[in-house]
């Protein structure tokens, strides 16, 4: 038993696998999560995999805060901004409220990327990235909406997957000529642009949306190539951000996310990060996987056992059921040839530095071997 709290700020997929990690070990520890948000548990990665199954934002709802405390055998303060941190002291403010805190975890996820459309105002613009802006999203959207996705990464083919299946009318605004640069190759993307856009999805690839404006319900995006399109609401979907503000306020070293080393300890001892807002010597996983690792491992650090994360190779599976994909995409650093192979219409995409597996893509049938693959391939961090 510990004087003070173990204090986990963020009650996201990364704070409440943490808190019931923990819990594995320790059931008696005071355990306090601090959120911004409701505090209702759900599954992150089905936001973009909802509307298309005829489900709502509320069906995702697994368990409120209250069920939560009371299944961890914690305290759970909703709709709670911390604002400060003292980790000289191990406190926390809130406001004028002080906490005390034993250890200190920081599960602040991430935040969307503000796109640049000058003094455009909307509220019809919408970022998703928890499961609130998706309700808000949702609450206006009627049968057959128009909408715009600026953006064509992973989140943006999703929803523009499941939208379409939803019955909407979608149009995917994206710079590059190709669908998710930089994680697939050129032969999977185009495949898995061509069955979108057979699914009824339309890409304009290339320009950028400049300006927005709204009269009305009806919004008129204006795009680089001088071509106007019309929308009942946009999506934007350009990526997303580490929160590292408290953070730096708090003095801790931050880079891309915040740095913490394979224990996933920050610049003080006593301060720990963890998902989508941690940087792990150097690396920024926005997945599931890395997360759930974390998780593990650091729970038993809490516990008293130091124990390093370790991230084996972990494949993720694009939700487009029109073309299934599987990917474990290169880091900036590796360098290699795609070797393009084709199997009865699917995809075998194979990265390649002399006789060493780098990376693949993989689509429909194929996706199966996603995980023999990734046996191949040296772990991102042993």
């Amino acid at each position: 038993m510990f004087d003070h709290p173990i204090v986990i700020i963020g009650s996201g997929l990364a704070g409440y696998t943490l808190a019931r990690e923990f819990r594995k070990l320790d059931s008696e520890s005071e355990l306090l999560i601090i959120t911004a948000d409701d505090g209702v548990q759900y599954s992150k990665p089905l936001l973009s995999n909802t509307l298309g199954q005829g489900k709502s934002p509320k069906d995702l709802e697994m368990a409120d805060p209250g069920k939560m405390a009371e299944q961890l055998n914690c305290t759970v303060r909703i709709n709670t901004s911390v604002t400060g941190i003292n980790a000289e002291a191990k406190t926390i403010f809130i406001g004028e409220e002080k906490v005390s805190y034993h250890k200190l975890v920081l599960a602040l996820g991430a935040k969307p990327k503000t796109a640049k459309l000058g003094d455009t105002v909307s509220e019809r613009i919408h970022s998703i990235n928890d499961l609130t802006s998706l309700k808000k999203f949702h609450s206006q959207l009627e049968s057959n909406s128009r909408v715009l996705i600026m953006g064509a990464g992973l989140i943006g083919c999703e929803f523009a997957s499941d939208l379409s299946k939803a019955g909407h009318q979608v149009t995917v605004v994206a710079p590059g000529y190709q669908l998710m640069p930089g994680v697939l190759p050129n032969d999977v993307a185009r495949k898995l642009q061509e069955s979108l856009e057979r699914a009824g999805v339309n890409f304009i690839l290339g320009p950028l949306v400049t300006t927005i404006a709204q009269k009305d319900s009806e919004i008129t995006a204006t795009i680089s190539n001088g071509q106007h399109i019309h929308a009942d609401a946009v999506l934007s979907a350009i990526g997303i951000e580490p929160q590292i503000q408290l953070a730096n306020t708090a003095g801790l070293t931050t880079n891309v996310g915040i740095c913490v080393d394979r224990n996933l300890t920050t610049s003080n001892p006593d301060v720990y990060a963890l998902g989508d807002c941690a940087e792990v010597e150097g690396h920024v996983l926005f997945y599931v996987m890395p997360l759930m690792a974390s998780a593990r491992a650091l729970a038993k650090t809490l516990n008293g056992e130091q124990t390093a994360v370790t991230y084996p190779v972990m494949p993720v599976n694009l939700k487009t059921p029109s073309c299934p994909v599987a990917f474990y995409p290169p880091t900036k650093s590796d360098v290699g040839e795609w070797i393009i192979e084709t199997e009865e219409g699917d995809i075998r995409a194979l990265l390649k530095n002399q006789d060493q597996l780098l990376g693949f893509a993989l689509t429909g049938a194929l996706t199966k071997e996603r995980l023999d693959l990734a046996k191949q391939i040296p772990a991102l961090v042993s």
